[in-house]
């Protein structure tokens, strides 16, 4: 059933939200749309005392690694971990707290799927710990991943076969739609159909969530197979649109 998930996102050691379609390594593009005066474990604390679970930690480029920490610390074994995940640093995460890792761009070298990367993964945290990160773009015939903070076409295309393929390896997938991310202009809803449609293991989708109805339209869209995470629009990152506590009655009433 769908259900609201929380995220923080980390950018040189603060919780920000960020439009996804601006993040490079030339910080002169970046727009951010809230930063905050709280700790990372400030926001761990608010999905733990509320049971909001499956929670993503994401560290966005370098500087991220102690306030991720913290936020693993202030809720062990309960939140994700994404954002230079590999094979030499996934067990690292796993003993610092985390729930799960989550992996994008070690699958990608070169912008070329790796089978021996994502293998190389599985044997040192395992299956069940295992997020698969399949944020993506839309082109005219579909969408494929992203990589390299979004910036990064690779050559797969995310379809049914592909999460099919990699579901073997992985206990959930994560996907931004990368074109909407931080935009709080609606939902990619062809998208979130589309992974209802081809959903076989647990799904969370993030991009463009502006309204607390986001989540009964992506609950309709999915069949209830997919979950919704909210950033900018969420009033705890500074957001007008959906309050937290509205996010947490909604899972309160899908139990």
């Amino acid at each position: 059933m769908t259900k609201f998930r929380g995220c923080i996102d980390i950018h040189s050691g603060q919780v920000k939200q960020i439009v996804g379609g601006t993040l490079s390594d030339n910080d002169s593009t970046l727009k951010t749309n809230f930063t905050s005066t709280h700790p990372s474990s400030h926001f761990s604390r608010l999905y733990r005392e509320n049971n909001v679970t499956g929670c993503h930690v994401i560290k966005l480029g370098p500087g991220c690694d102690e306030a991720a920490e913290e936020a693993l610390k202030a809720w062990e074994n309960g939140l994700q971990i994404g954002g230079g995940i590999n094979d030499r640093n996934a067990k690292h995460w796993i003993d610092m707290g985390a729930e799960k890792v989550i992996i994008t761009s070690y699958l990608f070298p070169d912008g070329k799927f790796s089978r021996e990367n994502l293998e190389k993964v599985v044997k040192e945290v395992g299956k069940e710990r295992l997020v698969i990160d399949l944020s993506c773009r839309r082109r005219e015939n579909g969408w494929w991943v992203a990589m390299d903070r979004w910036q990064r076409i690779t050559e797969t295309e995310v379809n049914k076969e592909t999460l099919d393929s990699l579901s073997a390896y992985c206990s959930e997938f994560l996907i931004h739609a990368a074109d909407v991310e931080g935009l709080c202009r609606g939902i990619d809803e062809d998208l979130v159909k589309k992974l209802g449609e081809w959903a076989t293991i647990p799904i969370t989708y993030a991009g463009g969530a502006y309204h607390i109805d986001d989540l009964k339209r992506v609950k309709e869209l999915s069949n209830g197979k997919v979950d919704l995470t909210y950033g900018s629009a969420l009033d705890i990152f500074g957001g007008k649109t959906v309050k937290f506590e509205e996010c947490v009655a909604w899972n309160k009433d899908q139990e």
